[in-house]
C-alpha cells in the first residue's frame, strides 16, 4: 500500500515552530470569562481538546467595528479571535459538512495529494473556487457522514504536524501547520449511550473524538479541537467523563453583559427613550435570564413594531422567552393573589413573609436553602406557594414534567433548566408532587439508571451554597418519606412546613369562605353554613362540597328558586365521610414527623414524642397495606 502524503509539504517561506504561549492563542485580551478560561487552559499545554457547552448559540462581543461593538457568532468568535493566529480553522457538522474557514489553500493541497495516492476527486473546485483558496464550502465535494469527514480531517491534522519547508542550506525544517478543528452539535455525533451498544461506525467516531483529546501526536503539536453541544448529557459520558478534554461552560450573560449590549444596540436606535419607560441599566437588570440573541429580539420586535416598552411588556416577553428556551419545562407563576388569601397556616404564613422580607433587604445569608411543604392531599401547599409567588418579589417558577423517553435527553433537559435558573439571579423554584419528580439513589434497573442521575444532578445543584438566597427550592408532597433523605436534609431543604386540615370551628369556616371565593360562589361570610364538624375535612373535599351546591343550584327549577345559602347547607348534611381516611391520617404523621419546628405543628400533635409519631405511622401503613 502506498504511502499517504504529507499535508501541506509544499515549498513556502519557512515559518517558525509555533509555541503555545498566550500571545499565539489569543491577541486580544478583552475575551469573556469562558474564552479566558479556554485560552489559559490552552496556553498551558494541559488539554488541547474542549467540550464548549450550555449558551453556545448566543452573541459575543469581539471587539469594535468603526467604533460600534461588533457582536458575532460564538462560531465566528473562535474563527477569528480565539484562533486568529492558527493557520487552518475548519469547521464540521452533519448537516453542512466539512468547511475550512481558514487556510484553505492548506487543505486543499492535501486533498490534492490525496485524490492521487486514493484515486478520489476531492480536490476538483467549482469554478471560480480557486480563485479564493483561503475560505472553502467543501460541503458538496466530501462526504458528510461523521466517519468518513472525521477520517479525512483526522488526516489532514495528523499530516499538517508532519509538515517540513525548505531551508537555505538545501535541507528541510519541520514546520507543523496550526490547526484548529470545530465540530458543531457534537450530540448528534457521539451521542449519548453505552458503549457497548454503539453501532461499528458510531463506536469508530467515537475512539476518533477520544484519539484527538488523548494522542500525544495531536496533543503535543499544534492541535486545538473544540466540540460544541447545548447539554453535556446529550453527548457521550466517555467524552464528557475524559480527563483528556476540559469542560468549558458558556453561562447565560449577566446584568453588566446585558447592559453593555443594551447600550450598543439602542445607541443608534432612534425613539428608544421614547418608546421605552425604563432607563437602560433597569431594562438591563429585568432581562436578565436571556440570551444575547433574545434580548435583541425582545428589544428590536418593540421599536420596529411600534410597540412601547413597558413593564408589562417586559415581563409578558421575557416570561415567553424563557419558557420557550427551557421547552416548556418551567413555568412562571405570576399570582394576584397574596398570602392574606390564605386561610389558617398563620405560622408557616409568618415565617414565609419574614423570608421575603430578609430577600428584599438583601439578607441572604439568612435565607434556607429550601423548603419541604408536606401535609396531606387538600391541605393547600400549592396554593400557598402561587400566594407567596404574589407578595415575595422575585420571580417564582415550576419545574414542569423534565423526563424524555429518549436516552440522555432527561439529563438534559435538567441541565438546560439549571442554566436558565442560574442566569435569572434571584429565584424560587417549585417543584410540585416532589416524590414523583426527583429520583432516587438506588432505583434498580428498571429506568436504566435515569431516576439516580436525575436524583444525582438535583443534589449537586441544591446543596451548592453560592447559591444561598440565589435560587431557593421549594418541594411539595404529601408523601415525604418517598423523597430520598439527602434531598430534604438541612443544607438543601432546610424548613420542612407541614401543612394540616383546621382544627377548630373559625379557621375550618374561614377556609370554607376562601373555597368559596375560589370557586366563585357570590355569597358572604356571615351568611355561609358551618362547614362539617369533622378535622378529617381539609380544603380539597370543601370544594368538593361548593361545586355540588353551585351544580345543584344552577340546575333547579325555577318553581323551586332555593337560596345558594340553603343549599350548601343540604348538601353539608349530605357528605359521607373519606373512605381513605387511613392514608390520610398517615400523611398527617408523616408531615409531623418532618417537621424542623413545632411551631408550625397544631396543639393535638405537639406532644407526640418521635417514638409515638413512629408508631403511628407504622399502625396506618399496616392498615393502608403498605
Amino acid at each position: 500500500m502506498s504511502q499517504e502524503p504529507e499535508a501541506g509539504a509544499e515549498n513556502s517561506t519557512p515559518e517558525p515552530s509555533a509555541a503555545k504561549s498566550e500571545t499565539e492563542v489569543v491577541p486580544n485580551p478583552a475575551l469573556p470569562a469562558w474564552a479566558e478560561e479556554m485560552r489559559r487552559i490552552y496556553a498551558a499545554g494541559s488539554n488541547s481538546q474542549f467540550l464548549l457547552y450550555g449558551n453556545v448559540f448566543d452573541l459575543v462581543p469581539s471587539g469594535l467595528e468603526e467604533g460600534v461593538a461588533r457582536y458575532v457568532s460564538i462560531r465566528r468568535f473562535l474563527t477569528e479571535s480565539m484562533f486568529a493566529p492558527f493557520d487552518v480553522v475548519i469547521h464540521y457538522d452533519r448537516g453542512r459538512g466539512v468547511r475550512v474557514r481558514k487556510g484553505g489553500e492548506h487543505f486543499h493541497r492535501f486533498l490534492e495529494a490525496f485524490d492521487t495516492f486514493q484515486g478520489t476527486s476531492f480536490s476538483r473546485l467549482p469554478s471560480g473556487a480557486a480563485d479564493n483558496l483561503e475560505s472553502l464550502d467543501l460541503a458538496n465535494l466530501l462526504p458528510r457522514d461523521a466517519k468518513r469527514a472525521l477520517e479525512l480531517i483526522d488526516r489532514f491534522v495528523r499530516g499538517s504536524q508532519h509538515r517540513t519547508v525548505p531551508n537555505p542550506d538545501g535541507g528541510r525544517t519541520r514546520a507543523p501547520l496550526r490547526v484548529a478543528v470545530l465540530v458543531d452539535y457534537a450530540h448528534f455525533i457521539a451521542p449519548q449511550g453505552d458503549a457497548l451498544h454503539l453501532s461499528g461506525d458510531r463506536s469508530q467516531i467515537l475512539i476518533k473524538l477520544l484519539d484527538w483529546a488523548s494522542d500525544p501526536a495531536i496533543t503535543g503539536g499544534q492541535v486545538a479541537t473544540v466540540l460544541i453541544t447545548e447539554n453535556l448529557a446529550d453527548v457521550n459520558r466517555l467524552l464528557v467523563e475524559s480527563p483528556y478534554s476540559a469542560k468549558i461552560k458558556v453561562t447565560l450573560p449577566a446584568a453588566d453583559q446585558v447592559e453593555a449590549f443594551v447600550e450598543d444596540l439602542t445607541r443608534e436606535e432612534a425613539g428608544f427613550e421614547a418608546a421605552c419607560e425604563v432607563d437602560r441599566p433597569t431594562l438591563a437588570q429585568k432581562l436578565v435570564g436571556l440570551s444575547l440573541v433574545n434580548v435583541r429580539g425582545l428589544i428590536l420586535r418593540a421599536l420596529r413594531g411600534g410597540e412601547p416598552i413597558t413593564q408589562a411588556y417586559l415581563s409578558r416577553m421575557k416570561k415567553e422567552l424563557i419558557e420557550k428556551e427551557a421547552f416548556g419545562r418551567i413555568e412562571f407563576i405570576e399570582s394576584k393573589r397574596t398570602l392574606d388569601h390564605v386561610a389558617g397556616h398563620e405560622e408557616a404564613k409568618r415565617w414565609l413573609r419574614q423570608d421575603a422580607a430578609l430577600l428584599a433587604r438583601g439578607r441572604i445569608r439568612a435565607i434556607p436553602m429550601g423548603y419541604l411543604l408536606c401535609g396531606r392531599i387538600g391541605t393547600g401547599k400549592t396554593f400557598l406557594v402561587e400566594c407567596w409567588a404574589g407578595e415575595v418579589g422575585i420571580p417564582v417558577v415550576e419545574i414542569k414534567n423534565f423526563r424524555d423517553k429518549w436516552v440522555g435527553a432527561t439529563e438534559g433537559n435538567l441541565e438546560r433548566i439549571f442554566n436558565i435558573l442560574r442566569a435569572l439571579g434571584q429565584v424560587i423554584v417549585f417543584v410540585d408532587e416532589a416524590d414523583q419528580a426527583t429520583g432516587k439513589r438506588d432505583a434498580g434497573s428498571g429506568d436504566a439508571g435515569l431516576s439516580g442521575r436525575i436524583y444525582g444532578m438535583l443534589a449537586k445543584e441544591m446543596s451548592d451554597t453560592n447559591n444561598r438566597g440565589k435560587i431557593i427550592w421549594v418541594f411539595a408532597t404529601s408523601r415525604p418519606d418517598l423523597v430520598e433523605v439527602d434531598l430534604k436534609r438541612q443544607g438543601r431543604l432546610d424548613v420542612h412546613i407541614p401543612l394540616f386540615p383546621p382544627s377548630d370551628p373559625a379557621e375550618r369556616h374561614a377556609l370554607f369562605y376562601a373555597m368559596a371565593r375560589k370557586v366563585g360562589l357570590d355569597i358572604d361570610a356571615a351568611s355561609l353554613p358551618q362547614p362539617p364538624e369533622n378535622e378529617e375535612v381539609g380544603g380539597n373535599e370543601m370544594e368538593g362540597i361548593l361545586v355540588r351546591a353551585l351544580r345543584r343550584f344552577e340546575t333547579q327549577s325555577e318553581a323551586e328558586a332555593r337560596p345558594i345559602e340553603e343549599i350548601v347547607a343540604e348538601v353539608i348534611t349530605e357528605v359521607r365521610p373519606s373512605p381513605h381516611i387511613e392514608r390520610l391520617r398517615l400523611m398527617d404523621l408523616l408531615a409531623v414527623k418532618e417537621c424542623t419546628d413545632e411551631r408550625f405543628l397544631p396543639e393535638r400533635f405537639r406532644q407526640l414524642s418521635l417514638a409515638q409519631v413512629n408508631q403511628g405511622i407504622e399502625q396506618m401503613r399496616r392498615l393502608v397495606g403498605e
